[in-house]
């Protein structure tokens, strides 16, 4: 097939262009071309890279036309974060009725009512991130269901991999907190370090949009959550963190009101939004309908994004 995926060079993408180039397929990436994938990989000397200003053309309403003129059989879409940007590019497929993956992100859930959440479980998003993915999975949904497109919307948890920090124990991004852990230093957490996350190795993800790529009569009109097996609690992924540097454990915990003045404002803000949020999604659906199987569990993406931190 001939494939465009937008924003192919970032975290799914540095993962996914290999496997669909290898898959035999006809890529074309569509980025603003600021920078190079993650991993460096042969596949990417195959691939026709198109530099494209996505906000500037929507401004312009030209960026749905300038896609669907490349004629793609399926467009994989990895950055889209407004329903207007995704209703542009709805209405510009809607003639050929292009195949179109959408990535959206657990964030649509909100704070759980049951877990594992399953895809079917009410909606509660707060925050602009999840509310505006959690509008676009439903206007995806609905123009599918209207047979104005044909979309499949995967719900990613938080994407680790070799290239960039991965979410830590503290549930922020400083990537000083593996440097004391590795030292064997304290670490505090909030509350009693019991709230969720729920990490997935990009690669992970990867599998899953080409999955629902081939199989697409069990894909279209439906939403997918893909996540590592299980996740882990910040206290259980503090103590698994110290284990693997060799150190014993050493944490500490503090009421939320104490420990947020412990670190930086955005590093509260971060380690808030994540343990507000606390995901703890089932692949069920995945595995049943797409054969979904995760290579990684939550400790081995994370320790796989650690290594490559040195």
């Amino acid at each position: 097939m001939r494939l465009v995926v937008i924003g192919g060079t970032g975290h799914i993408g540095t993962f996914l262009i290999p496997r669909l180039v290898s898959a035999g397929h006809d890529v074309i990436v569509a980025s603003r071309g600021k920078r190079q994938p993650y991993v460096p990989h042969p596949a990417w000397t195959t691939v026709r890279r198109i530099e494209i200003d996505r906000t500037a053309e929507e401004a312009a309403g030209t960026f749905g036309a300038r896609i669907a003129a490349l004629e793609a059989d399926a467009v994989i879409d990895l950055i889209c974060f407004t329903p207007a940007s995704a209703q542009q590019l709805v209405a510009a497929l809607q003639l050929r009725q292009t195949l179109l993956l959408h990535c959206g992100t657990m964030w649509v859930h909100g704070r759980p009512t049951t877990v594992p959440t399953t895809e079917d479980a009410p909606r509660h998003p707060f925050g602009e991130y999840g509310i505006q993915k959690a509008a676009i999975e439903q206007l995806l949904l609905d123009s599918t269901r209207r047979g104005v497109s044909r979309a499949v919307i995967l719900h990613p948890g938080h994407l680790v991999g070799p290239g960039w920090n991965p979410l830590n124990p503290a549930g922020h991004f400083n990537p000083d907190v593996f440097t004391r852990i590795a030292h064997g230093e304290l670490l505090q957490l909030p509350n009693e370090g019991l709230e969720t996350v729920h990490h997935v190795h990009a690669d992970d993800v990867a599998q899953a949009f080409e999955l629902a790529l081939t199989h697409p009569g069990d894909a279209v009109g439906e939403s997918f959550q893909v996540v590592s097996p299980a996740p882990m609690t910040l206290r259980a992924y503090a103590e698994a963190m110290f284990a693997y540097f060799g150190q014993r454990a050493q944490l500490g915990f503090l009421p939320w009101d104490e420990w947020r003045h412990t670190v930086t404002e955005d590093e509260a803000a971060a380690t808030w939004d994540h343990i507000a949020h606390s995901p703890h999604g089932s692949i069920a659906k995945a595995r049943q309908r797409l054969g979904y199987a995760p290579r990684y569990t939550s400790l081995q993406a994370v320790i796989e994004s650690v290594e490559g931190l040195t």
